[in-house]
């Protein structure tokens, strides 16, 4: 699954479209590396994504098409 559409599916960040900016502009680093909307999310790839002054940090634990909004959290888990 793409980058953007994982984040949105996952619900980190509410909108695709915020989602395709945020990695144009290099705020999300995937695995140590900046990756672009389309790099293909994998189970076990460690996300970083700069929000400001502060830093959100997640392990993705699911990959799935759709998920509920109560189920959303359970596709990642926060690493800190």
């Amino acid at each position: 699954m793409r980058l953007d559409k994982f984040l949105k599916v996952s619900r980190i960040i509410k909108r695709r479209t915020v989602a395709n900016e945020a990695c144009d502009n290099g705020r999300v680093i995937v695995n140590g590396k900046v990756a672009r909307a389309s790099y293909d999310v994998k189970v076990g790839d460690i996300l970083e994504i700069s929000f400001g002054t502060r830093t959100f940090k997640a392990e993705v634990l699911n990959v799935l098409e759709t998920v509920k909004k109560d189920d959303a959290s359970l596709c990642y888990r926060v690493v800190e």
